[in-house]
Protein backbone atom coordinates (compact mmCIF):
# COMPACT_ATOMS: atom_id res chain seq x y z
CA UNK A 1 0.00 0.00 0.00
CA UNK A 2 1.43 3.58 -0.95
CA UNK A 3 2.01 5.68 2.05
CA UNK A 4 -0.25 7.88 2.90
CA UNK A 5 0.70 11.49 2.42
CA UNK A 6 0.63 13.22 6.16
CA UNK A 7 -0.22 16.62 6.98
CA UNK A 8 0.59 17.57 10.39
CA UNK A 9 -1.37 21.14 11.94
CA UNK A 10 -0.58 22.84 14.98
CA UNK A 11 -2.59 26.07 15.13
CA UNK A 12 -1.04 29.43 16.66
CA UNK A 13 -3.85 31.30 18.65
CA UNK A 14 -4.62 33.60 15.96
CA UNK A 15 -5.41 30.65 13.19
CA UNK A 16 -8.48 29.04 14.08
CA UNK A 17 -11.67 29.77 12.14
CA UNK A 18 -14.62 30.71 14.55
CA UNK A 19 -17.27 29.79 11.39
CA UNK A 20 -18.16 27.51 8.92
CA UNK A 21 -17.66 29.28 5.66
CA UNK A 22 -16.48 32.77 5.03
CA UNK A 23 -12.95 31.49 6.33
CA UNK A 24 -9.63 31.30 4.03
CA UNK A 25 -8.20 27.33 3.58
CA UNK A 26 -5.54 26.80 5.99
CA UNK A 27 -4.06 24.51 3.95
CA UNK A 28 -5.15 22.65 0.14
CA UNK A 29 -5.04 18.25 0.19
CA UNK A 30 -5.40 15.81 -1.77
CA UNK A 31 -7.90 13.29 -1.23
CA UNK A 32 -6.29 10.41 0.85
CA UNK A 33 -4.25 12.78 3.05
CA UNK A 34 -3.99 12.24 6.37
CA UNK A 35 -3.86 14.89 8.82
CA UNK A 36 -2.67 15.18 12.13
CA UNK A 37 -3.99 17.97 13.94
CA UNK A 38 -4.44 19.81 17.16
CA UNK A 39 -7.50 21.05 18.29
CA UNK A 40 -8.29 23.48 21.02
CA UNK A 41 -11.35 23.22 23.50
CA UNK A 42 -14.18 25.27 23.10
CA UNK A 43 -13.17 27.36 25.37
CA UNK A 44 -9.90 28.10 23.51
CA UNK A 45 -7.96 26.75 26.50
CA UNK A 46 -9.08 29.88 28.39
CA UNK A 47 -11.15 27.94 31.52
CA UNK A 48 -8.02 26.23 33.24
CA UNK A 49 -9.40 26.45 37.07
CA UNK A 50 -12.62 26.49 38.96
CA UNK A 51 -12.09 30.63 39.10
CA UNK A 52 -12.32 31.06 35.38
CA UNK A 53 -15.49 31.82 34.38
CA UNK A 54 -16.42 31.73 30.93
CA UNK A 55 -18.63 35.15 31.07
CA UNK A 56 -14.68 36.78 32.25
CA UNK A 57 -12.48 35.07 30.47
CA UNK A 58 -13.89 34.40 26.42
CA UNK A 59 -15.30 36.85 24.08
CA UNK A 60 -18.44 36.16 22.83
CA UNK A 61 -18.88 35.17 19.57
CA UNK A 62 -15.38 33.54 19.54
CA UNK A 63 -16.09 30.25 21.14
CA UNK A 64 -15.65 27.29 19.66
CA UNK A 65 -12.20 27.69 17.37
CA UNK A 66 -11.96 24.93 14.81
CA UNK A 67 -8.79 23.58 13.43
CA UNK A 68 -8.91 24.28 9.82
CA UNK A 69 -10.95 24.91 7.21
CA UNK A 70 -9.04 22.60 4.45
CA UNK A 71 -9.45 22.61 0.98
CA UNK A 72 -9.81 19.19 -0.91
CA UNK A 73 -8.71 19.36 -4.10
CA UNK A 74 -11.77 18.61 -6.82
CA UNK A 75 -14.22 18.63 -4.17
CA UNK A 76 -17.13 20.03 -6.12
CA UNK A 77 -20.60 20.42 -4.66
CA UNK A 78 -22.57 17.04 -5.16
CA UNK A 79 -19.68 15.05 -4.00
CA UNK A 80 -19.11 13.91 -0.87
CA UNK A 81 -16.11 14.44 1.76
CA UNK A 82 -15.44 10.88 3.62
CA UNK A 83 -13.38 12.28 7.06
CA UNK A 84 -12.36 8.62 9.34
CA UNK A 85 -11.37 9.27 12.56
CA UNK A 86 -7.82 7.54 12.84
CA UNK A 87 -7.09 8.63 16.72
CA UNK A 88 -8.63 10.98 19.36
CA UNK A 89 -6.36 11.95 22.09
CA UNK A 90 -6.74 14.56 25.01
CA UNK A 91 -3.81 17.00 24.46
CA UNK A 92 -3.65 17.88 28.27
CA UNK A 93 -4.56 15.71 31.40
CA UNK A 94 -7.64 17.86 32.51
CA UNK A 95 -10.54 19.08 30.86
CA UNK A 96 -12.91 21.93 31.89
CA UNK A 97 -16.80 22.05 32.25
CA UNK A 98 -18.97 24.28 33.22
CA UNK A 99 -22.63 25.81 33.62
CA UNK A 100 -23.26 29.21 31.58
CA UNK A 101 -26.42 31.46 32.17
CA UNK A 102 -28.96 31.34 30.08
CA UNK A 103 -27.79 28.21 28.05
CA UNK A 104 -28.89 24.17 28.24
CA UNK A 105 -31.48 21.95 28.80
CA UNK A 106 -33.10 22.47 32.35
CA UNK A 107 -32.61 26.65 32.64
CA UNK A 108 -34.78 29.88 31.11
CA UNK A 109 -32.54 30.44 28.52
CA UNK A 110 -32.90 33.58 25.25
CA UNK A 111 -35.50 31.78 23.27
CA UNK A 112 -37.22 30.04 26.27
CA UNK A 113 -37.46 32.82 28.01
CA UNK A 114 -39.14 32.91 31.72
CA UNK A 115 -39.11 34.59 35.00
CA UNK A 116 -36.48 32.14 36.73
CA UNK A 117 -33.25 33.78 36.93
CA UNK A 118 -30.82 32.25 35.04
CA UNK A 119 -28.72 29.46 37.06
CA UNK A 120 -25.49 30.51 38.67
CA UNK A 121 -22.07 30.14 37.08
CA UNK A 122 -19.72 27.03 37.80
CA UNK A 123 -16.88 25.35 36.89
CA UNK A 124 -15.50 21.60 37.22
CA UNK A 125 -12.06 20.76 35.83
CA UNK A 126 -12.22 17.34 35.24
CA UNK A 127 -8.70 15.03 35.89
CA UNK A 128 -7.57 12.87 33.17
CA UNK A 129 -5.39 9.89 33.80
CA UNK A 130 -4.49 9.02 30.06
CA UNK A 131 -3.04 5.90 31.09
CA UNK A 132 -6.06 4.49 32.82
CA UNK A 133 -8.25 5.96 30.61
CA UNK A 134 -10.55 7.83 32.94
CA UNK A 135 -12.34 11.40 33.79
CA UNK A 136 -12.43 12.08 37.10
CA UNK A 137 -15.99 14.12 38.61
CA UNK A 138 -15.15 15.81 41.59
CA UNK A 139 -18.16 17.13 43.49
CA UNK A 140 -18.13 20.22 44.92
CA UNK A 141 -20.87 20.66 47.84
CA UNK A 142 -19.77 16.63 48.77
CA UNK A 143 -17.34 14.33 48.64
CA UNK A 144 -18.58 12.16 45.93
CA UNK A 145 -15.60 11.55 43.52
CA UNK A 146 -16.21 9.05 40.48
CA UNK A 147 -13.74 8.28 37.54
CA UNK A 148 -15.95 7.61 34.20
CA UNK A 149 -14.36 5.92 31.10
CA UNK A 150 -12.62 8.15 28.62
CA UNK A 151 -14.89 8.39 25.52
CA UNK A 152 -13.02 10.66 23.15
CA UNK A 153 -14.84 12.34 20.88
CA UNK A 154 -15.65 15.43 18.03
CA UNK A 155 -18.37 17.54 19.14
CA UNK A 156 -18.06 20.05 16.05
CA UNK A 157 -17.28 18.90 12.44
CA UNK A 158 -17.92 20.12 9.17
CA UNK A 159 -17.62 21.88 5.89
CA UNK A 160 -18.73 25.28 4.25
CA UNK A 161 -22.66 25.49 4.14
CA UNK A 162 -24.95 25.96 0.87
CA UNK A 163 -26.17 29.15 -0.16
CA UNK A 164 -23.20 31.45 0.65
CA UNK A 165 -23.95 31.22 4.17
CA UNK A 166 -21.77 31.62 6.91
CA UNK A 167 -22.78 29.85 10.04
CA UNK A 168 -21.09 29.87 14.11
CA UNK A 169 -18.98 27.30 15.05
CA UNK A 170 -21.55 27.16 17.77
CA UNK A 171 -24.43 26.04 15.08
CA UNK A 172 -25.08 22.18 13.39
CA UNK A 173 -27.12 21.88 10.41
CA UNK A 174 -26.68 20.25 7.23
CA UNK A 175 -23.16 21.09 6.49
CA UNK A 176 -22.50 19.76 9.76
CA UNK A 177 -20.78 21.75 12.34
CA UNK A 178 -21.27 21.74 15.86
CA UNK A 179 -23.52 18.35 16.15
CA UNK A 180 -22.62 17.23 19.20
CA UNK A 181 -23.23 13.48 18.82
CA UNK A 182 -20.36 11.19 21.25
CA UNK A 183 -20.56 8.84 18.06
CA UNK A 184 -18.05 10.74 16.36
CA UNK A 185 -15.29 8.76 17.69
CA UNK A 186 -12.25 7.29 16.83
CA UNK A 187 -13.00 4.20 14.24
CA UNK A 188 -15.52 6.02 12.45
CA UNK A 189 -16.20 7.83 9.38
CA UNK A 190 -17.99 10.82 8.67
CA UNK A 191 -19.92 11.56 5.14
CA UNK A 192 -20.41 15.13 4.70
CA UNK A 193 -22.19 16.85 1.57
CA UNK A 194 -19.61 19.31 -0.61
CA UNK A 195 -21.70 22.44 -0.83
CA UNK A 196 -18.69 24.80 -2.22
CA UNK A 197 -15.71 24.00 -4.16
CA UNK A 198 -12.96 22.68 -1.90
CA UNK A 199 -15.61 21.65 0.28
CA UNK A 200 -13.90 23.71 3.27
CA UNK A 201 -13.31 21.41 6.37
CA UNK A 202 -12.87 22.36 9.79
CA UNK A 203 -12.89 20.34 13.26
CA UNK A 204 -12.67 21.27 16.99
CA UNK A 205 -14.81 21.28 20.23
CA UNK A 206 -13.49 18.11 21.51
CA UNK A 207 -14.83 16.08 24.36
CA UNK A 208 -13.17 14.01 26.61
CA UNK A 209 -16.68 12.26 27.08
CA UNK A 210 -20.24 13.58 27.44
CA UNK A 211 -23.33 11.99 28.04
CA UNK A 212 -25.99 12.00 25.18
CA UNK A 213 -28.38 15.16 24.93
CA UNK A 214 -25.50 17.14 26.31
CA UNK A 215 -27.76 18.15 28.89
CA UNK A 216 -26.30 21.48 30.93
CA UNK A 217 -24.62 22.32 27.30
CA UNK A 218 -21.13 22.00 28.22
CA UNK A 219 -19.66 18.50 28.18
CA UNK A 220 -15.96 17.26 29.39
CA UNK A 221 -14.38 19.95 27.22
CA UNK A 222 -10.79 19.14 25.63
CA UNK A 223 -7.84 19.87 23.84
CA UNK A 224 -7.32 16.69 21.41
CA UNK A 225 -4.41 15.55 19.31
CA UNK A 226 -6.60 14.48 16.43
CA UNK A 227 -5.92 11.77 13.27
CA UNK A 228 -7.63 11.91 10.45
CA UNK A 229 -7.52 10.59 6.75
CA UNK A 230 -9.84 12.39 4.34
CA UNK A 231 -11.18 10.94 1.19
CA UNK A 232 -13.29 12.61 -1.51
CA UNK A 233 -16.35 10.33 -3.56
CA UNK A 234 -17.33 12.03 -6.26
CA UNK A 235 -20.87 12.35 -7.75
CA UNK A 236 -22.60 11.23 -4.29
CA UNK A 237 -24.60 13.25 -2.43
CA UNK A 238 -25.22 13.57 1.30
CA UNK A 239 -27.77 15.84 2.28
CA UNK A 240 -27.23 15.87 6.06
CA UNK A 241 -23.87 14.16 8.26
CA UNK A 242 -24.01 10.72 8.14
CA UNK A 243 -21.35 8.60 10.23
CA UNK A 244 -20.38 4.60 9.30
CA UNK A 245 -18.84 2.35 11.94
CA UNK A 246 -17.84 -1.06 12.09
CA UNK A 247 -21.48 -2.18 13.38
CA UNK A 248 -24.05 0.59 12.48
CA UNK A 249 -24.90 3.32 9.52
CA UNK A 250 -25.95 6.55 11.16
CA UNK A 251 -27.85 9.58 9.91
CA UNK A 252 -28.42 12.97 11.85
CA UNK A 253 -30.76 15.64 12.02
CA UNK A 254 -30.74 19.31 13.15
CA UNK A 255 -33.53 21.48 13.83
CA UNK A 256 -35.49 23.24 16.59
CA UNK A 257 -38.30 22.41 17.60
CA UNK A 258 -36.42 18.75 18.87
CA UNK A 259 -39.11 16.71 17.11
CA UNK A 260 -38.12 18.10 13.71
CA UNK A 261 -34.84 17.10 14.51
CA UNK A 262 -36.21 13.87 14.85
CA UNK A 263 -37.70 13.75 11.95
CA UNK A 264 -34.97 14.31 9.50
CA UNK A 265 -32.96 12.45 11.14
CA UNK A 266 -35.58 9.15 10.58
CA UNK A 267 -35.69 10.26 6.94
CA UNK A 268 -32.74 10.71 6.23
CA UNK A 269 -32.03 7.43 7.40
CA UNK A 270 -34.72 5.59 5.17
CA UNK A 271 -33.54 7.34 2.25
CA UNK A 272 -30.05 5.53 3.23
CA UNK A 273 -31.91 2.43 3.13
CA UNK A 274 -33.50 3.21 -0.17
CA UNK A 275 -30.91 4.47 -1.81
CA UNK A 276 -27.78 1.78 -0.93
CA UNK A 277 -29.38 -1.19 0.28
CA UNK A 278 -32.59 -2.02 -1.94
CA UNK A 279 -35.55 -1.05 -0.01
CA UNK A 280 -38.54 0.65 -1.14
CA UNK A 281 -39.63 4.06 0.85
CA UNK A 282 -42.50 2.09 2.44
CA UNK A 283 -40.64 -0.78 3.17
CA UNK A 284 -37.62 1.48 4.61
CA UNK A 285 -40.15 3.34 7.07
CA UNK A 286 -41.32 -0.13 8.32
CA UNK A 287 -38.24 -1.73 8.64
CA UNK A 288 -36.46 1.40 10.22
CA UNK A 289 -39.07 1.82 12.40
CA UNK A 290 -38.73 -1.41 14.31
CA UNK A 291 -34.80 -1.21 14.46
CA UNK A 292 -33.80 1.82 14.67
CA UNK A 293 -31.58 3.29 17.81
CA UNK A 294 -32.43 7.16 18.51
CA UNK A 295 -30.05 8.96 20.71
CA UNK A 296 -29.56 12.47 21.42
CA UNK A 297 -26.80 14.47 20.55
CA UNK A 298 -27.50 17.87 22.03
CA UNK A 299 -30.31 19.31 23.21
CA UNK A 300 -28.76 23.01 23.88
CA UNK A 301 -27.31 24.11 20.66
CA UNK A 302 -28.99 26.86 18.19
CA UNK A 303 -30.23 23.60 16.60
CA UNK A 304 -30.91 20.38 18.52
CA UNK A 305 -29.28 16.89 17.10
CA UNK A 306 -31.20 13.75 17.30
CA UNK A 307 -29.72 10.43 15.34
CA UNK A 308 -30.78 7.45 13.77
CA UNK A 309 -28.37 4.45 14.30
CA UNK A 310 -29.20 0.45 12.36
CA UNK A 311 -27.30 -2.47 12.74
CA UNK A 312 -25.49 -3.26 10.05
CA UNK A 313 -25.71 -7.04 10.82
CA UNK A 314 -29.72 -6.40 10.27
CA UNK A 315 -28.71 -4.70 6.75
CA UNK A 316 -28.88 -6.93 3.55
CA UNK A 317 -25.68 -7.39 1.90
CA UNK A 318 -24.41 -4.50 0.30
CA UNK A 319 -21.98 -1.31 -0.14
CA UNK A 320 -22.58 2.15 0.45
CA UNK A 321 -20.58 4.93 -0.25
CA UNK A 322 -18.51 2.74 -2.38
CA UNK A 323 -16.36 0.76 0.68
CA UNK A 324 -14.89 3.78 1.37
CA UNK A 325 -14.96 2.89 5.42
CA UNK A 326 -13.58 -0.40 5.48
CA UNK A 327 -10.90 1.14 2.86
CA UNK A 328 -9.89 3.82 5.27
CA UNK A 329 -10.20 1.23 8.31
CA UNK A 330 -7.70 -0.55 6.62
CA UNK A 331 -5.52 2.99 6.20
CA UNK A 332 -6.21 3.18 9.97
CA UNK A 333 -5.11 0.45 10.89
CA UNK A 334 -1.47 0.61 9.05
CA UNK A 335 -1.10 3.75 10.70
CA UNK A 336 -1.51 2.90 14.16
CA UNK A 337 1.45 -0.11 13.33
Amino acid sequence: MTDPRILTVRPEPGDYAWTFGGAPPVARIAPGTVLDLYTEDCFAGRVRSEKDLVSEVCEFPFLNPQTGPFHIEGAEPGDTVAVHFVSIEPARDWAASTTVPLFGALTSTHTTASLQPPLPERVWIWQLDRARRTALFQAQDSDIEVALPLDPMHGTVGVAPAGLEVRSALVPDAHGGNMDTPEMRAGVTCYLGVNVEGALLSLGDGHARQGEGETCGVAVECAMNTVVVVELIKQVATPWPRLESDTHIISTGSARPLEDAFRISQLDLVQWLVRDYGFSAPDAYQFATQAVESPLANVCDTNYTCVAKLRKEWLPASETYRGVHARLRETSRALRG
